[in-house]
């Protein structure tokens, strides 16, 4: 399809999405506090608040916290390279955009990602004079592609990642979005299976490098920090106790493993962390019909006296969660159990700890299955399941033995990030004999 028709279909059909999805939007952002948050920026109107504010720099465009969390490591590692180099991070919610301005990276400046509208797009680029635009994981948005392919700004799209559902639907698009995604100078794929889609997709064979993940890279990934605070809340509950961490749980999730691991093992404290702070009301609520008394950790501080033993502490804040994991004797990895989808093992696995999902990690495949193979995770079925796999992983040779299989399956993604930078040095080589 030409590139003209298939940009005509995706203009006359971005109103109608936008209305359908507007709704469900505007709810999330209601229930996040970040109603309005950003909005100018979304739309291309930025401030010119600092004199100092970086143009001609890189930009790299993330959305989720995840995807910010992989964009930050990118940058840390680039600055070690090329001290001094300033980079735009352009994020796409209020919760990503909170994570990236509190890291604390000099020559970073936060800002939200425009939405898809060629005026929005075009004041952006006016603004910033981006060098060059990396994408994470996705937001490859037409509009975007084709202003900074007019504009002679290389994208390259890093930790390019496909879902088996995601592969599906887009296959049977291939036609109208081939256009847009041979617009790509590069993809870094994670799997070397994944390089079928993106040919499929338009994207020149030369253009596509597998370099495995960013996020599974073991070499430089930031430990957890052990908190003082996070002890000293911990030891409210009885210093005795063990650990299982619910990690990124979806609705029903948290009084779900909060039932199986009361019945795996006495002495059990578990903590449980929302993928989402703002279920804190619905999760306090769902673990008290199940018989627990909730404490949410906002609430808690020095003066809070000793819990009682049915006590389930709840995550209720944001960017914390890999340090939790400090604390953890196992982590039942959320979304995988009675969601879809799965959430990311790896800062549990880096952590040393053994970890335990259910049998939907669908957004994490081919590493979950490799995991599994190698004794290195637990896959469960139903409670009566995970409750065993509780108990099994809280034996302390088990879990240093599962930890360490686990460990093992990483080891093929190291390197990842270097080899993300050599495909952008590169990139910048070949833009300099321009």
């Amino acid at each position: 399809m030409p590139r003209w028709a298939s940009l005509w279909i995706y203009r006359l059909l971005l109103p109608v999405f936008l209305i359908i999805a507007l709704p469900g939007w505007w709810l999330r952002m209601l229930r996040r506090g970040g109603i309005g948050t950003g909005l100018g920026e979304r739309v291309g109107i930025h401030h010119r608040d600092r004199e100092s504010e970086p143009c001609g720099a890189i930009h790299l465009h993330a959305v989720s916290v995840g995807e910010v969390m992989i964009a930050l490591r990118l940058i840390r590692a680039w600055l070690r390279r090329e001290p001094g180099q300033s980079f735009v991070l352009a994020t796409g919610t209020a919760t990503g955009h909170a994570v990236a301005s509190s890291a604390g990276i000099d020559g970073l400046r936060v800002t939200y990602a425009p939405l898809d509208f060629r005026f929005a797009v075009r004041r952006y680029f006016d603004r910033f004079e981006p060098r060059r635009i990396v994408l994470v994981e996705g937001e490859a948005w037409p509009h975007l592609l084709i202003a900074a392919r007019q504009r002679g700004m290389p994208v390259v799209l890093v930790n390019a990642r496909m879902s088996p559902r995601s592969a599906r639907r887009y296959r049977r698009f291939a036609a109208l979005l081939r256009p847009w995604f041979s617009l790509l100078d590069g993809v870094a794929v994670q799997e070397p299976g994944d390089e079928v889609i993106w040919k499929l997709l338009g994207v020149d064979p030369a253009n596509i490098h597998p370099t495995g993940s960013l996020k599974y890279d073991p070499d430089d990934a930031v430990p957890p920090h052990i908190r003082d605070e996070f002890g000293a809340m911990l030891g409210k509950f009885g210093e005795a106790r063990r650990v299982v961490l619910a990690a990124s749980t979806h609705t029903g999730e948290d009084a779900w493993i909060a039932r199986a691991a009361s019945q795996a093992a006495d002495q059990v404290l578990i903590v449980t962390a929302p993928r989402h702070a703002e279920r804190r009301d619905e999760v306090v609520v769902e673990l008290r019909t199940a018989g627990f008394q909730p404490v949410l950790r906002s609430t808690m501080d020095a003066a809070t006296v000793a819990l009682p033993g049915t006590s389930v502490l709840v995550i209720d804040s944001t960017g914390e969660l890999r340090d939790w994991t400090a604390y953890a004797d196992v982590v039942v990895i959320g979304k995988s159990i009675l969601a879809t989808g799965g959430q990311n093992p790896v800062e549990a696995v880096l952590a040393g700890k053994p970890v335990v999902f259910g049998p939907h990690m669908e957004n994490f495949e081919p590493l979950a299955s490799a995991m599994v193979a190698a004794g290195g995770a637990i896959r469960v079925e139903d409670a009566a399941s995970l409750t065993r796999a509780i108990r099994t992983t809280l034996d302390p040779v088990h879990a240093r033995r599962q930890a360490a299989a686990a460990s093992a399956c990483l080891d093929r993604h190291r390197g990842a990030v270097d080899r993300v930078l050599d495909l952008l040095e590169a990139g910048n080589d070949r833009e300099n004999r321009r």
